[in-house]
């Protein structure tokens, strides 16, 4: 008898729900790391779980996930109705791997700007315009990451970028095949009102008529310039004014002219430099040339 008593509690030891047992910030924690549509279907497993996505302090809302388009739109409707609005939300990660409908992507960024948005990712194919007027001056995004194009990496023609961008908070700045529109003046400084950036990634990025882009930020750590598959003939310079600037890395075509002075970079320690020569369908050989200082 004892031993059989024994042997049924060992079973119930093994068939108990433990997981279910953790706190709800655990739970919370453990479902931001997944892709939102998973997150959701958790609501079946038991009562326990029903409502608990509702307050996911992370979306990644990815139409990958989705074999109909017109279903991601609706599942991504449903979520931002039904979710617990009294949660803080820290990240909003959309990728929407075709041309993104208008009121899909002013919905999303409204919705995460007007919940106090902390760190948004945006990967899709469509234009700044379709931004709601709020996410142009957010005063909670501390970290943004930008990418407009329409997914063919080896071709440039990027979207043009907002002269208004006024993100107090803005720590971290990532962009991905933009545009930047020069002055009277043949410069650009698009980042002047962004005072208290620290990382810059410019990644596939040109200057309208091939002129100067200024990059004057004195909070600025780290600053890194992409420039894979580049067409020589649209190069333009780079005037650099950092005196915060520690780490400075550049890799792709070396066809821009680099600007600055002593005082301007003051704070440099590292430098890494990974040259490719242009490839063969500008006409040009490649190689491949590593500097590090």
């Amino acid at each position: 008898m004892k031993k059989r008593k024994l042997e049924h509690n060992s079973n119930n030891s093994e068939n108990q729900d433990r997981l279910s047992d953790l706190s709800d910030c655990v739970l919370l924690h453990i479902l931001s790391s997944l892709n939102t549509k998973h997150a959701v279907q958790t609501c079946i497993l038991s009562t326990r779980w029903k409502n608990l996505w509702k307050r996911l302090p992370s979306l990644a809302l990815r139409s990958s996930d989705f074999r109909n388009v017109k279903r991601f739109a609706k599942f991504v409707s449903r979520v931002l109705s039904l979710r617990n609005d009294s949660t803080s939300l820290h990240t909003v990660d959309f990728c929407r791997t075709a041309i993104v409908e208008p009121y899909l992507l002013k919905k999303i960024v409204k919705y995460a700007v007007s919940h106090n948005v902390q760190q948004l990712d945006v990967s899709v194919a469509g234009n700044m315009e379709y931004f709601p007027p709020s996410f142009f001056s957010c005063r909670t995004l501390t970290s943004l990451s930008l990418d407009l194009s329409d997914g063919r990496r080896m071709s440039y023609g990027g979207k043009l970028f907002p002269n208004s961008l006024n993100l107090p908070a803005l720590l971290n700045l990532s962009l991905y095949s933009f545009v930047f529109c020069v002055g009277n003046d043949g410069r650009v400084e698009p980042f002047s009102a962004l005072k208290s950036l620290k990382c810059l990634i410019i990644n596939k990025c040109e200057v309208l008529d091939a002129r100067l882009l200024c990059i004057s930020i004195t909070t600025l750590v780290k600053l890194t310039i992409l420039m894979h598959y580049y067409d020589p003939e649209k190069s333009f310079g780079i005037e650099l004014s950092a005196p915060s600037l520690c780490s400075f890395d550049f890799r792709g075509i070396p066809v821009q002219k680099l600007y600055g002075s002593k005082s301007n970079l003051s704070s440099i320690k590292h430098v890494k430099i990974d040259v490719e020569m242009a490839s063969e369908i500008w006409g040009y050989s490649f190689g491949s040339t590593r500097l590090a200082a």
